[in-house]
């Protein structure tokens, strides 16, 4: 199946996804596509509704429970902060943790990612 994301206004097409595809592997496979690493979450966003997708979330079953209104949502792929390795260690300590209802997740290096599905 094919699972379009907007990234930067663009949209893109993420080949290969399946029900058990996760958006982590959504996400690494779009960061290994415009080359960027970061913190990065899925949000499902249908007119003024926006929700962020957990990692270990399935975006095809999130579609799925959309029904006729599936094609009208759209995936939207957001940077929530820089990775772990891009912050300057003067910065100090992290941060609080991530917000209530928000998933942030780091990305390793590009070299270190592998996943099944591509970009088409």
């Amino acid at each position: 199946m094919e699972l379009k994301v907007w990234v930067d206004g663009v949209q893109r097409v993420v080949c290969g996804v399946t029900e058990v595809t996760t958006c982590q592997e959504v996400v690494i496979a779009l960061a290994q596509a415009i080359g960027r690493t970061g913190r990065y979450t899925l949000v499902e966003k249908w007119r003024d509704t926006e929700r962020h997708l957990a990692p270990h979330e399935s975006p095809v079953a999130s579609l799925n429970t959309w029904g006729q209104y599936a094609g009208d949502v759209q995936l939207i792929l957001h940077r929530t902060g820089p990775s772990l390795t891009e912050r300057p260690p003067s910065e100090g300590p992290p941060l609080r943790g991530p917000e209530r209802g928000l998933h942030r997740q780091s990305l390793p290096p590009l070299a270190n990612l592998s996943s099944d599905a591509y970009i088409a």
